[in-house]
């Protein structure tokens, strides 16, 4: 692959098929850890090393794994990979693995996770792969950072713990609940396909000017 496909490869996880956003894979985790940002950069950060070294193992391993057994061995590799990020959780950031709790186990059954082992990364080399699971990952944790931070703000008046918002504020309780994660990842997939059919529509028109 050229540096331009590998460019291309890298950076369609983050805006064209980002998995919150676009795909709307993995959405549990979307709804339920981003009522703090901190939270939110921490399950992504977790989900972007899981994805990435799961592809990069599958990849390696790709033409030596029956086809007929490939999916145990994907979640094998998968809830192996999260077993180490539990455990150095638990061991240097213990306040950060019990806030994310039971979301860091299943992590093992995120769809986009699977889906880019037996999309992608099973059928392409280690470069390719690698690329695949950092740029989807950094996908999913820019939405998870976003949604954080709106939620956190409007939720608590607070951005990372520190308050933006002075005493004048009332904390809308609705955004550090889950149905205020689920609303506001509608309004923000609303606005994107918003913006994609005014690029469609102003495309369209440029050809019509061009083709008379």
């Amino acid at each position: 692959m050229t540096g331009k496909e590998l460019w291309k490869v890298f950076s369609k996880g983050i805006y064209d098929e980002n998995p919150v956003f676009r795909l709307a894979l993995s959405l549990c985790p979307a709804l339920a850890v981003t009522s703090s940002a901190i939270n939110a950069l921490t399950m992504g950060l977790c989900v972007m090393f899981v994805i990435t070294a799961n592809n990069t193992v599958v990849s390696i391993t790709r033409k030596v794994v029956n086809p007929k057994v490939r999916v145990p061995v994907y979640i094998t590799s998968i809830a192996t990979i999260v077993t180490v990020v539990q455990l150095v959780l638990q061991a240097y950031f213990p306040l950060l693995y019990k806030d994310l709790g039971i979301y860091l186990s299943l992590i093992v059954v995120f769809a986009i996770i699977l889906a880019r082992a037996e999309v992608f990364a099973s059928k392409n080399k280690v470069l390719p792969s690698f690329l695949d699971g950092l740029g989807m990952g950094c996908g999913f944790t820019v939405a998870m950072i976003f949604i954080g931070i709106i939620r956190e703000l409007l939720g608590n008046g607070t951005v990372f713990g520190v308050t933006m918002l002075g005493s004048w504020y009332n904390p809308a309780l609705i955004m550090i609940l889950p149905p205020g994660a689920f609303i506001l990842i509608g309004y923000i997939i609303g606005a994107m396909n918003l913006q994609d059919s005014k690029k469609v529509k102003k495309k369209s028109k440029e050809n019509k000017v061009i083709s008379s």
